[in-house]
């Protein structure tokens, strides 16, 4: 019998779908596992083959963990809402909804047909009314605690969607969703106050297992720092007195400021303005507004601005000091205006060169001719500290400022509110409604929780309007209604949410996700949660695994879920490359289709060389070439299995333990193998599972192989090619199922080697080997060796003038 996939694979995939074999309910006898993958956006593409890597890794694991006897949560859904579907639709002329559905079908088959275990009872659609309820729920709660508000800000602004983005979603000065250009717009939005859990988000993050250099970039991203804030004061002109408030992570440095900058957008710039250098200052704003928040950062731009002709007081020593405008400084981060001290800080120093400002050493140890020194040093040409180290000095003048009333110790954060609102009809509509007053003008209320979901209209044309105002708005007759218990004139929101907002928390909704009820079960929660194993790409680490953290700890304070974090573990797998080792790409026509693998070669076949290719983290190349080996040796665990079960060799089934060599080869196989599922190194659990064919077909060539010994290989390969390891359990004589089988067990006394090979060198280079007892005597394997035949005709004729012994290791001789 020939190993023939297409036909043993769809006909466990109908097995397990027909008989519910993964779908899973609460137990609290057994230990929980929950497992779950970052849920895709259904794309009209399809999948290609490094979609599934990381769902074939937490499937391998799932099934492993039910074995080990583990009540294992593994679901799968579809996060659907967003631009590339709206966009999408608009291409193509046809409805978002309608391109969603067909999308969704597409994954699922194409997922399905890879045998993965998912629990399908759970499967859930962001688009789905009777998900986004909740998303809407949710929301509620933020807003009554405080946490989501309307304002009129500037934002990112991309003139190809014609939508306004969060600051995560600019990459490199451009939209990351479509590559279009980027500029600042002022525009009524939604906010939510993720600031206020700035601290929780940086401190939480000690009690998660995540890969340390994402722990990095979300520290990095909420950007904590410690410092002061000071008060400089208007010198002259209109604004005379006014207080410019500046904050600095290095107020040791303050006799070192020789002029400030403020950002284009700051309020003061009018005020401060000379008349003759209001023109020259205008034509620099409206050039900065064009700019992106990457773009004026960047640390390797050459450095612009303009002088106001405003001056103001360096508050430590009285002096008088320019007042610039540059786009390097942010109105969205500290105060929007920072004191610059050339002498120790190297964007300050180009700008100072450029300019032609002075420059003044207040911390020796460097060459402030050739750049700024940041390092640390003695301080000088500072009456109040010097001669005190950076750190002592730090100290002391901020609590000079305080004393003074000159400033007063402050902590800043680069992390913003969320915006959080889009201009957009493909999404989740924001339940709350602008509701006219009797005196005149508008007041937001909430909806009430009755009144959910609030639905998207059907609506014939959905394209943007880039006037600022969603596609939603022009839908009158859903706009406009009357308020169910005042009767008074009112307007629904029309910015929908952003697509995160659905992917906020999913993983909550998985656990009880036919609940009409509720969001979730409160019970079903604390039994499930955290998650266990959370596994996506390394691409979210900043956006969605931060926005769902700071809406769990909301969850949290208002009593709704039981942990203080979402994600125990995380797990970032890496990237599969096409055959030109570059990132697969339709404009590079090197994408390979999933399906077309499987029609080749088998599922089992395709989710084994996946994570053959190497450890899970790396980016590695897809290689046609190398996928033959992996199928090639299930052609050899098949013929193994096949042959031995054969009617005409039954009686060589025999019901007898392993022993000798197969015995400890088994053993150690259960070991090693379990140890890597452990710790999700799958590449190396197959090279062992190989070694281990190559010790069984070994045994079989010199007699019968124990039933025992065949079990064990179907056993361990099943997780990684469940198709095949039901076919195999099944001609085994199995009736039922392997998927919830008990585990193999290690006997550890099996790993204790009773023999060991003593390699025999003569003068340096190796002649032969010896097998002796673990405990042999130096003497005794040295006479032995001896007796070997390649050693005698090395040593014949010849004296053996010294002998090393090398215990368990090496015999060396040397002979003259």
């Amino acid at each position: 019998m020939a190993y023939r996939p297409r036909n043993i694979e769809p006909k466990w995939q109908a097995y397990w779908e027909e008989r519910k074999t993964f779908t899973v309910t609460e137990d609290p006898s057994r230990p929980k596992y929950y497992l779950l993958d970052m849920f895709p956006y259904p794309s009209a593409a399809g999948l290609h083959v490094g979609h599934p890597e990381g769902y074939t890794a937490t499937d391998i694991l799932a099934r492993y963990k039910r074995m080990r006897g583990f009540n294992v949560l593994h679901p799968m859904g579809w996060d659907a809402f967003g631009l590339p579907a709206e966009n999408y639709a608009i291409k193509t002329g046809t409805q978002p909804a309608a391109t969603t559905r067909k999308n969704i079908e597409t994954f699922r088959r194409q997922i399905k047909a890879l045998g993965f275990s998912y629990d399908w009872d759970r499967e859930i659609d962001t688009t789905d009314p009777g998900y986004y309820s909740w998303t809407q729920w949710i929301f509620l709660q933020l807003y009554r605690k405080g946490l989501a508000y309307e304002a009129l800000a500037p934002i990112n602004w991309c003139e190809s969607c014609k939508t306004g983005l969060a600051n995560e979603e600019v990459k490199e000065g451009v939209c990351d969703r479509c590559g279009g250009p980027i500029v600042k717009r002022n525009i009524r939005q939604w906010l939510l106050r993720i600031t206020a859990y700035a601290d929780r988000l940086l401190d939480d993050l000690e009690e998660v297992d995540w890969p340390e250099s994402t722990k990095e970039m979300q520290k990095n991203w909420i950007g904590r720092s410690e410092g002061a804030e000071v008060d400089f004061r208007v010198a002259e002109g209109p604004a005379s007195g006014t207080r410019i408030a500046v904050f600095t992570t290095r107020p040791d440095t303050l006799f070192g400021a020789t002029y400030m900058v403020l950002a284009p957008e700051h309020p003061l710039v009018d005020k401060l303005t000379a008349p003759e250098l209001r023109s020259e200052v205008e034509r620099y704003r409206c050039e900065a507004v064009l700019k992106s928040d990457l773009d004026r950062t960047n640390l390797a731009r050459e450095k612009t601005g303009v002088f106001t002709g405003g001056r103001a007081i360096n508050p430590v020593n009285g002096k008088p000091i320019p007042v610039w405008i540059s786009d390097y400084v942010l109105i969205s981060y500290g105060t929007g205006a920072i004191m610059a001290v050339p002498g120790h800080d190297q964007r300050d120093w180009e700008f100072a060169k450029k300019f032609g400002l002075p420059i003044v050493e207040v911390i020796q140890g460097g060459d402030i001719t050739q750049g700024a020194h940041e390092g640390d040093g003695i301080l000088v040409n500072s009456p109040l500290i010097d001669g005190l180290t950076v750190p002592e000095a730090k100290r002391r003048i901020t609590r000079w400022l305080s004393e003074k009333r000159l400033g007063k110790p402050a902590v800043n954060y680069k992390l913003r509110d969320w915006v959080f609102s889009r201009q957009r009809y493909w999404g989740e509509p924001i339940p709350v409604r602008h509701v006219e007053r009797p005196e005149g003008g508008w007041e937001v209320e909430p909806l009430d929780e009755s009144e959910l979901p609030l639905l998207l209209p059907d609506v014939k044309s959905y394209e943007p309007t880039g006037t600022g105002e969603s596609p939603l708005w022009g839908i009158r007759s859903w706009v406009e209604h009357t308020h169910p218990r005042t009767f008074r004139r009112a307007l629904r929101e029309t910015n929908t949410m952003p697509q995160w907002a659905g992917s906020c928390w999913y993983y909550l909704r998985f656990i009880d996700p036919h609940n009409s009820e509720r969001a979730w079960d409160t019970a079903k929660e604390r039994y499930w949660m955290p998650v266990d194993l959370y596994v996506g790409g390394a691409e979210h680490a900043v956006l969605h695994l931060l926005y769902a953290r700071f809406w769990h700890k909301v969850l949290y304070d208002l009593g709704y879920v039981s942990t203080k974090e979402p994600f125990r573990k995380l797990v970032h797998q890496g990237t599969i490359l096409g055959e030109d080792g570059q990132k697969m790409s339709k404009s590079l026509n090197n994408v390979v289709n999933p399906d077309d693998v499987i029609a080749e070669y088998g599922a089992d076949t395709m989710r084994l060389f996946e994570m053959f290719l190497g450890p899970l983290e790396v980016v590695k190349p897809w290689s046609k070439a190398q996928i033959m080996g992996v199928h090639r040796f299930l052609h050899r665990v098949w013929g193994l299995v096949v042959n031995e079960v054969n009617e005409l060799r039954r009686e060589a089934i025999a019901e007898v333990e392993p022993t000798g060599a197969l015995h400890r080869a088994l053993h150690r196989t259960i070991a090693e193998v379990g140890a890597d599922l452990e710790g999700l190194r799958f590449n190396t659990a197959i090279s062992r599972m190989m070694e281990l064919v190559n010790a069984l077909q070994e045994a079989g060539r010199e007699g019968k192989l124990p039933r025992k010994a065949l079990e064990t290989l179907v056993l361990l390969l099943s997780p990684f090619a469940p198709h095949i390891g039901e076919e195999l359990w099944q001609k085994l004589g199995h009736r039922e199922s392997l998927a919830y089988h008990p585990w193999p067990e290690h006997n550890p006394r099996a790993l204790v080697e009773e023999s060991i090979e003593i390699p025999i060198q003569i003068n340096g280079k190796v002649r032969d080997r010896l097998m002796v007892p673990l405990e042999t005597a130096a003497a005794e394997i040295e006479r032995l060796a001896l007796e070997l035949k390649q050693v005698k005709k090395h040593v014949e004729g010849k004296r053996v003038v010294k002998s090393i012994y090398v215990p368990g290791k090496l015999l060396s001789l040397v002979v003259r």
